[in-house]
């Protein structure tokens, strides 16, 4: 049977890894973040702007396309690829994350019910209707039906999510219809107790899937936990078989799961933040309507050569639009940001091919630190859909 996936582990520093997934729609060269295209499309942008920032693939939102228009339109338009005129690779969410988000969601061993956001009508999402609806859209790589377990939560929640996933794995695979074209990754749940997180990461494993992703990070446990789940489970996981860190996120956290040796990544924060007029920069972030911008005539980032820096719009500027409620506020915004998301992997992939990765991680934290330091609150992770 021919393999819709294959993964090359080119060069290592320290635990972290530079690699390439190869796949029907082309190459992503790891470690890569993958901009969240929720509906279809990654907000302000045009596919071609997203391409040209970097991305070479981009992720879409199972329950949200279910919903509208629906996974059998996006089928009769071409499938993802050709409905939203994006070529290269594409990752679908299994649809968990944001359903167990709901407000009123009842969750069994079948699936999860609740009521259409759209519509309000009722609806079941069971792994067999996630399968389907993912088998639909025709995405590269595709994501099994997991429950995700909340922050916090106690170790009975926790041992219910590792039960659920590893029953759901099983009806997933079953459902599966197009195994020679779509590889579908299993995901590590477990919450913060290490025995979980190592069972349900062994039983996975013994599945020999494509590749494996971890979930239930970055939904409010805060950096120091989030690295130590991420250190302790990526361990567990082959070395041969690509590695996915779900819904993560800042800079910081980022490089630190880089460092344990995870491959993909994928979080709204840069487009996001970008809305609400915040800017990332080698410095830290920015806040591009305070005041102190009004009349300052430098690019976002002087070091950054994405359109909106190279094509000198100055920080008053977008101070102005943003002020004025323009949409190019947040187009010129959202690709820088989604900019320096592409050149930070891209300079973690050099370095690790020169054996030097956390150099690299260490001199970007010194620089990025030093207008991070002067804000306060520091902005959570965010997870999810746009």
């Amino acid at each position: 049977m021919p393999t819709p996936l294959r993964f090359e582990l080119l060069a290592t520093s320290g635990r972290a890894r530079r690699g390439r997934v190869h796949t029907r729609h082309g190459t992503v060269e790891t470690p890569a973040f993958m901009p969240v295209g929720t509906h279809g499309a990654v907000k302000a942008m045009l596919p071609e702007q997203v391409r040209a920032a970097g991305a070479e693939m981009v992720l879409a939102n199972t329950y949200h396309l279910a919903l509208r228009p629906g996974e059998g339109l996006v089928a009769k338009l071409g499938g993802l690829h050709g409905f939203m005129r994006w070529p290269g690779p594409i990752l679908t969410d299994s649809g968990g994350f944001q359903v167990f988000s709901l407000p009123k969601v009842e969750i069994s061993d079948r699936g999860a019910h609740f009521r259409s956001e759209v519509d309000g009508s009722a609806v079941e999402l069971t792994p067999e209707r996630s399968i389907e609806i993912q088998n639909a859209l025709g995405a590269d790589i595709i994501m099994a039906f997991d429950e995700c377990t909340p922050w916090p939560a106690d170790e009975e929640l926790a041992r219910q999510g590792v039960r659920r996933t590893l029953l759901w794995i099983d009806r997933c695979l079953r459902a599966h219809g197009r195994p020679e074209e779509q590889a579908l990754f299993g995901i590590v749940q477990g919450s913060v107790y290490p025995h979980l997180r190592r069972a349900c990461a062994e039983a996975l494993v013994a599945l020999d899937l494509p590749g494996y992703a971890i979930g239930g990070v970055s939904v409010g446990e805060g950096h120091e936990l989030l690295c130590r789940v991420t250190d302790e489970t990526a361990e567990l996981l082959p070395a041969e078989k690509p590695r996915y860190l779900m819904g993560v996120g800042l800079p910081e956290d980022l490089l630190a799961a880089i460092g344990y040796g995870m491959d993909l990544f994928d979080c709204v924060i840069p487009t996001r933040y970008a809305r609400s007029a915040t800017a990332f920069t080698a410095r830290g972030r920015i806040r591009l309507t305070h005041r102190r911008y009004r009349r300052d005539a430098y690019p976002i980032d002087p070091s950054c050569d994405c359109h909106a820096c190279a094509g000198a719009f100055s920080r008053a500027y977008l101070h102005h639009l943003f002020g004025a409620n323009e949409i190019l506020s947040a187009i010129l915004t959202s690709i820088h940001n989604v900019r320096f998301y592409q050149r930070l992997v891209a300079g973690a992939r050099r370095a690790i091919e020169e054996g030097r990765f956390e150099i690299f991680r260490r001199e970007f934290l010194e620089g990025y630190r030093q207008e991070e330091e002067r804000r306060r609150p520091r902005h959570s992770s965010a997870s999810g859909g746009e």
